[in-house]
């Protein structure tokens, strides 16, 4: 209660949606505020942002910033949305690689949009926690994600189950990176100098046949890229649902191919698809699979 009302959620979606432009040329802004904080976070991350830095970095007092933010968190849903905004709005892969329909495609390149924006302002995948407001840049990736999932003609609690897997995939990836950045600031090792210095370590290891096999066989020095191989293995499973989907005439009530909802004979087999159209669309993306 007591953060709610320091941060009042309802003055932040206020804040997001401002559409009146009204910036000072001169002075203090919300603009400018908003901008410095992204500055801030960008060389420092979350751990380094305050309303105190942001101030001092402007030239002005801490309590001038209040007249226009309420505070840290109401800061950073502003920061969040405005560095989302820098991202294209729109994805256009149509078809993968081999000419499939294309929804993996943009699935793919939704999920490279959001680690692209994540390495160039790491702080975004610290933001923890579900009651950050979002704003329209935010919901507008967001709606983005859920469109392209929704073409797979999942039910629509998969499709934004979907979509939450893919962006908590990417979230937590990017604070692996995060993580690696902060321990190598404070030991001034990377993360390659680091454990080459765990000599003591490594001869315990040869009592560990697996490990130690895998380390002779260089499965060690020529690694996976874990975000490439992560995402790569996510639309697998993902590919593997929806085409259950499709071989299976399961009971949700709407068209396995465009989600809309299905009439279903009072006696028989239940329908899977809403429309000859759909029937039609569905026997294609099987065959195509099959070749």
């Amino acid at each position: 209660m007591r953060d709610d009302k320091v941060n009042d959620p309802e003055r932040t979606v206020e804040l997001l949606w401002r559409r009146d432009g009204a910036e000072a040329r001169r002075g203090l802004s919300l603009g400018r505020i908003v901008r410095a904080g992204i500055e801030l976070a960008d060389a420092e991350g979350l751990a380094g942002l305050s309303m105190r830095k942001v101030a001092e970095r402007l030239g002005f007092t801490t309590m001038s910033l209040y007249r226009h933010v309420s505070g840290r968190e109401q800061l950073i849903d502003l920061m969040r949305d405005a560095v989302t905004g820098e991202s294209p709005g729109t994805v256009d892969a149509d078809v993968d690689a081999t000419g499939r329909d294309g929804w993996r495609a943009r699935l793919e390149a939704c999920a490279r949009q959001g680690w692209e924006l994540r390495r160039r302002h790491p702080w975004l995948s610290e933001i923890r926690g579900g009651r950050h407001v979002p704003g329209p840049n935010v919901i507008a990736h967001y709606e983005q994600m859920l469109g392209v999932v929704a073409e797979t003609g999942l039910p629509p609690s998969e499709v934004i189950a979907v979509a939450g897997l893919v962006g908590r995939f990417v979230d937590s990836e990017a604070l692996l990176l995060v993580e690696a950045a902060e321990a190598e600031r404070h030991s001034g090792l990377s993360e390659e100098e680091w454990w080459g210095s765990r000599d003591t370590l490594f001869e315990q290891l040869n009592g560990y046949p697996v490990i130690a096999r895998l380390w002779e066989e260089g499965g060690y020095d020529r690694p996976e890229d874990p975000f490439e191989f992560g995402l790569a293995r996510l639309l697998d499973g993902i590919e593997l649902l929806v085409k259950k989907r499709y071989e299976t005439s399961d009971e949700t009530g709407v068209c396995v191919v465009c989600g809309t909802p299905v009439e279903q004979p009072s006696s028989g087999r239940p329908r899977a698809y809403c429309s000859p159209s759909c029937r039609q669309r569905a026997y294609r993306r099987r065959k195509s699979d099959a070749t």
